[in-house]
């Protein structure tokens, strides 16, 4: 199912959670929006929250606002008007695109580039109400990878509840900031960069969710890539499809002379790796008790045995039925395009039609 509202995916998990824990036979968004769970209010994420932050997915023709292209220096450039790129607060995003701080271009959101008013006392409500939004935001950023429960617990305890997603959790709260330059490749390795706007605008917005090579941060001046990190809270993209887009770059001939890779990758190919041996190491152990167990408990073991069996047996039968109706479905295709051929009129099954 696909949220026709767009509301930020960590606000919906908060509310899918409940919905799991509730005992209801509705789907889960008519349920949040229309069913019994419309008047349930989250602490973790109120429905100001859910309702407020809804992630923008450009269109086709707005796509092309931020695609970036490398010129004969190995320096990128706006596709939109062959400027030289750089990720610095002397820019920020509108419903163009990328343009200077200081362009009247309004922002596609009107909370975050307010329109100027003529009146003083205006201009200062005007600035109270956005400061107490960004407060607004700030800690809603704040929450978003947040893990009380784990920061809560002593240093041993730390340890044993050390898990992949917790570390990856405690890297995406440092990169969540307002201003922070992202990138997406497709997965033809054409490059978009934007700005991230926590629960405005991220990752998913360049290509509406669909699937990328690879998604990060970046830091560009003058064109040339000074930094690059595969972290991305959305998508999540194995550390290959990282190398395979940082290769793309300089198949393209980008100038990587001055890219430095963010501590991130490193520590993201340890956890491929922890996750893997762990993986390994579960299955090893359930090998080593199979052992045991045909030693001491012989029983139990042929038991496991014939049920893995059965399902490995039940599953191919499934798969050789499919495919035995599919051919039979081909062959009835065959046989009446021939009999029309020949000018009979054949009966055709319903299925054919």
């Amino acid at each position: 199912m696909v949220d026709v509202k767009h509301r930020y995916g960590s606000n919906l998990r908060t509310y899918h959670s409940e919905w799991l824990r509730s005992e209801t036979t509705e789907n889960f968004f008519y349920w949040l929006d229309i069913g019994e769970g419309k008047n349930i209010e989250l602490d973790s994420c109120p429905r100001d929250r859910l309702e407020r932050e809804k992630v923008r997915y450009l269109s086709r023709e707005e796509r092309q606002y931020y695609l970036v292209k490398v010129d004969d220096e190995g320096r990128l450039r706006w596709a939109k008007n062959g400027v030289r790129i750089d990720t610095t607060e002397k820019f920020k995003d509108s419903i163009h695109g990328i343009v200077p701080a200081d362009d009247p271009t309004p922002a596609f959101n009107p909370e975050v580039v307010p329109r100027l008013s003529s009146s003083m006392s205006s201009i200062r409500s005007r600035s109270s109400s956005l400061s107490s939004l960004e407060s607004r935001r700030e800690a809603d950023r704040a929450a978003k990878y947040n893990d009380p429960d784990f920061d809560q617990q002593p240093p041993m305890k730390k340890i044993t509840h050390f898990s992949a997603s917790t570390i990856w959790n405690k890297m995406l709260r440092k990169s969540v900031r307002d201003g922070t330059w992202i990138f997406v490749a497709d997965t033809s390795f054409r490059l978009y960069v934007g700005i991230k706007a926590s629960g405005a605008f991220q990752h998913s917005s360049f290509l509406q969710g669909s699937r990328i090579s690879a998604a990060g941060l970046i830091k560009i001046k003058n064109g040339r890539i000074s930094s690059l990190s595969p972290l991305s809270g959305h998508y999540r993209p194995p550390t290959s499809n990282f190398r395979a887009f940082v290769r793309s770059l300089k198949e393209a001939g980008v100038d990587m002379s001055h890219v430095s890779i963010s501590k991130a990758y490193a520590v993201l190919v340890g956890l491929e790796v922890y996750v893997n041996t762990r993986k390994k190491s579960k299955k090893l152990i359930q090998d080593m008790m199979h052992r045991k167990d045909k030693v001491v408990a012989p029983e139990v073991a042929h038991q496991r045995e014939e049920e893995a069996k059965d399902t490995s047996q039940s599953a191919q039968r499934e798969r050789e039925v499919v495919q035995e109706e599919e051919a039979e479905h081909h062959e009835n295709k065959a046989a009446v395009k021939v009999m029309r051929k020949l000018k009979i009129r054949p009966s055709v099954p319903e299925q054919l039609r």
